[in-house]
């Protein structure tokens, strides 16, 4: 079958949807992808990772990674599957939070398939994990690090390189310049005053522009994210039960931890135990300590943070504290409550009146997080549903994404009109909002890909 364009972009992923990002790039016959990311959420999205995608992987010359999330690293088992092969190109952090990651999801999805079997609630004969710790082993050594700033050279055409965007730890957006234009991928962008890590870079100029639009139709909270935080450990300290704080392990736990230690420090809080339940968010928080040019804290604050906290490194241990009501602050993975050793709490303490459970930033449709953000009163976990009698409370000023008006800001920079803009990475009345405000603050016409669609690109 040969291709409809001979230089084409096709989206793969996160058209229409917040999550699954994969954009194929076609130029003269070398094939690249940028970003090889999970579906998450709903049934519909998720079972996307179960198809091929509509190229032959084998084919695939190069991977580049804007940064080590699920939705932008986790099917790179997959596609490994299908037969991919070539370097994929990310920075040093990226590179260790894929390890981290990738062999993190492998597990989840093996143990899930294993209790799906054990106790029968799949529909399927033998749930089958969609990938596991062989396919991420065979995977790992594709991953290719490369300094942020430094152009690296495909080939005659194409050239590229990362520059920091202040999401997480190794976050990049990539420039890259074929045949004479000037192409740049957002990925997820960051917060312009993020405490932790390096401020943002923004681009100067782009023929073509790709960005995110996670936020693109809301400004975030003005609200101090300490006394927001106070203010909810407070309320869990009055109800005489534990708070637990259901976080994403890459940079979510860190802020978390550096809150919470900072209010300790001040005499704001009461002197509670604070718990790490993630080994990922474990191995991530080393990461913080690995790589301080991403940073914009002083390393020694986060040696500090970290002593505060009490890492948990045995599943017999979350038995044991998922089942105890006393006041403490447990913080534990996933973010979106889909998966992780949040699930044990969630069974133990969604009908405990006197527990707290705090949901940190975007909650994605079909999420655990997301329906209790929406104050649904029961939900289904391992086949079983559990009642909510738990206070939840959705803090919304952590977000790592950049609001409508940051988004706006990050693009201010370019001087000249961009021949196109594809508005990715968002829910469809965020994009759409985005679109909008785009052409009302700058003149410049955006479009919304759909999913698998393919658009010719012209030199």
């Amino acid at each position: 079958m040969t291709d409809q364009f001979d230089n084409y972009i096709q989206f793969l992923g996160a058209a229409g949807t917040v999550t699954g990002s994969k954009y194929l790039i076609a130029i003269d016959g070398f094939h690249l992808l940028v970003d090889s990311g999970l579906f998450q959420g709903i049934k519909q999205l998720r079972e996307r990772n179960w198809k091929d995608i509509p190229f032959d992987a084998s084919k695939i010359d190069a991977v580049i990674l804007t940064h080590g999330h699920l939705d932008h690293t986790g099917y790179l088992p997959r596609l490994v599957k299908q037969g991919l092969h070539c370097p994929v190109y990310c920075t040093e952090p990226t590179a260790d939070l894929a390890q981290i990651i990738l062999t993190d999801s492998a597990k989840i999805q093996e143990e899930d398939a294993e209790h799906a079997n054990k106790h029968g609630y799949s529909k399927h004969k033998v749930a089958e994990p969609l990938y596991n710790l062989k396919d991420v082993e065979k995977t790992l050594p594709l991953l290719t690090p490369q300094p942020a700033e430094e152009y690296i050279r495909l080939n005659d055409n194409i050239r590229f390189r990362f520059r920091k965007i202040a999401h997480i730890p190794g976050a990049a957006f990539i420039e890259m310049d074929i045949k004479g234009k000037r192409f740049v991928f957002s990925g997820d962008i960051g917060r312009p005053d993020d405490k932790m890590l390096v401020h943002r870079e923004k681009p100067e100029s782009a023929d073509v522009l790709f960005i995110e639009s996670t936020y693109g139709d809301r400004l975030h909270p003005t609200d101090k994210t300490s006394e927001v935080i106070k203010k909810v450990i407070d309320h869990a300290v009055f109800n005489h039960g534990p708070l637990i704080v259901s976080s994403f392990a890459v940079d979510r736990a860190q802020d978390f931890m550096y809150e919470i230690w900072k209010l300790k420090k001040e005499h704001k809080i009461p002197d509670l135990p604070v718990y790490l339940d993630s080994p990922m968010g474990h191995d991530v928080s080393k990461l913080f300590l690995k790589y301080p040019e991403w940073l914009s804290l002083d390393p020694s604050v986060f040696s500090k943070v970290f002593n505060n906290t009490r890492i948990v490194t045995s599943i017999k241990e979350t038995f044991v504290l998922a089942k105890d009501k006393s006041p403490k602050i447990i913080i534990a993975g996933s973010g979106m409550m889909n998966g992780g050793r949040v699930l044990y709490y969630l069974k133990n303490h969604l009908k405990n009146p006197s527990a707290t459970f705090v949901l940190p930033g975007f909650q994605a449709v079909g999420t655990r997080g997301r329906a209790l953000s929406e104050g649904s009163h029961e939900i289904k976990i391992h086949g079983k549903y559990y009642e909510v009698r738990a206070t939840i409370e959705h803090i919304k000023t952590m977000s790592s994404h950049a609001d409508q008006a940051e988004l706006l800001s990050w693009i201010s920079g370019i001087k000249q009109k961009p021949e196109k803009i594809f508005i990715v990475h968002g829910e469809p009345q965020s994009s759409n909002a985005l679109r909008v405000k785009i052409k009302d603050t700058f003149g410049w016409d955006s479009t919304l890909p759909e999913m698998y669609e393919k658009v010719k690109l012209e030199f």
